[in-house]
């Protein structure tokens, strides 16, 4: 158990630089494939890939750690590129439908190779376990920062 604050002085700064460098990875692969797109675009776009048929704005909503407003944008920059087309599930006119158009495939199979590549990347030299651990202290500082609510 750490208790000394000196000892975890300037943790936010490191994790912003990590962070930093993982999405600059990804702009630049982005630019490198002339995609023109967001890492936010990037994140929801991935997500309505994953959810296929299912995918409601609800769901991108409560597994995008943002707020509906600002993913609520996000979608509709993706609707205004084509990438995305925006209706109402059959029987159901509370939940909006997101569906990748054709073009929205494209980008999916455009990017996804590299994407997976930075994600390889990610965990080069690290063992499973270690990468577990470090997902599980992640998880727990977050968690940290959740009571604080």
């Amino acid at each position: 158990m750490l208790n000394h604050i000196d000892e975890i002085q300037g943790i936010g700064l490191h994790l912003d630089l990590v962070l930093r460098k993982i999405q600059f990875a990804y702009l630049r692969a982005f630019e490198e494939l002339n995609v023109e797109m967001t890492i936010e675009q990037w994140v929801i776009l991935h997500r309505i890939y994953e959810l296929g048929d299912e995918a409601s704005q609800r769901d991108i909503v409560q597994s995008n750690f943002r707020n509906r407003a600002t993913t609520s944008r996000v979608i509709g920059g993706l609707e205004r590129k084509g990438w995305v087309s925006k209706t109402r599930f059959e029987g159901d006119q509370k939940r909006f439908k997101l569906e990748l158009t054709p073009e929205g495939q494209e980008v999916i199979d455009l990017v996804m190779p590299k994407a997976l590549q930075l994600r390889k990347l990610a965990v080069k030299n690290l063992q499973p376990s270690e990468f577990a651990t470090f997902l599980a202290v992640l998880d727990q500082l977050g968690e940290n920062y959740s009571l604080e609510d």
